[in-house]
């Protein structure tokens, strides 16, 4: 309620979830501590920031302690470091408290980056679910970009003839090829090329990304989907509009 303050919200939905009195003063306490809102407990909710509000409503959901969580969106709309910040909290709850947390989330690359299990869900049903490493191995491996020293032509013809190797080509004066485990490859790939006398002067490995791994499950992106992240934004903001 953005009438109320921080600390009044709190102590709503404790008293919702029939919590003592003197136990849910405690609670609220460690909560909003939790969540670095101690300062503003008694300002009213509708003076918080976007981030703030965000903060106070994972409280809420904590304060009966429940074993699982559910997050809708949590960083939806925030800048980076304030998405940042909602995630370490999010680490808090897991380390501290033991909480398994179900998020959902139109930012892919937080998913890859923070999420330790990832389902990929479209029009309803799971397509996918694994871990951001495992998934991305079904899409083809790692891609790898090298340079060498001389003519890369020769190099090319050597890198063919290792096994595991996919797709080797010239783009833009560097050596590209796919592998399912660039880093695992690496070692081989610069032993086979010295032996035949080629020297590597750079290597960069990348993994695909989720959004790739989206694409080739799904058959179209997130914004094809759902339209921008701005317009996702709006579409929530007229869900909430109406639901009031």
């Amino acid at each position: 309620d953005e009438d109320l303050t921080g600390w009044e919200n709190l102590m709503m939905i404790a008293g919702l979830y029939g919590i003592p009195k003197r136990e849910a003063k405690e609670r609220a306490a460690e909560l909003l501590d939790l969540v670095e809102l101690s300062h503003a407990a008694d300002r009213k909710v509708e003076t918080y920031s976007g981030g703030m509000r965000r903060r106070l409503e994972i409280a809420m959901g904590l304060i009966n302690r429940p074993r699982i969580l559910f997050l809708d969106e949590p960083t939806l709309g925030l800048d980076a470091q304030t998405r940042a910040a909602i995630w370490s909290y999010v680490f808090k709850l897991k380390e501290q408290l033991g909480t398994t947390i179900f998020v959902t989330t139109h930012y892919l690359e937080e998913a890859d980056q923070y999420c330790d299990r990832i389902a990929i869900i479209d029009h309803g049903r799971i397509l996918a679910i694994g871990t951001p490493r495992d998934l991305k191995k079904t899409v083809g491996g790692d891609v790898v970009m090298l340079q060498v020293a001389g003519n890369p032509e020769a190099a090319v013809k050597v890198l063919q003839s290792i096994d595991g190797l996919s797709d080797v080509r010239i783009v833009e004066g560097f050596i590209r090829f796919k592998v399912n485990d660039g880093s695992k490859a690496a070692p081989l790939i610069f032993d086979v090329l010295s032996k035949a006398g080629i020297r590597v002067t750079s290597i960069a490995i990348k993994e695909p990304s989720m959004d790739e791994v989206f694409m080739e499950y799904t058959g179209h992106s997130l914004r094809d989907e759902w339209g921008s992240r701005e317009e996702v934004m709006a579409m929530r903001r007229i869900v909430r509009t109406a639901r009031r």
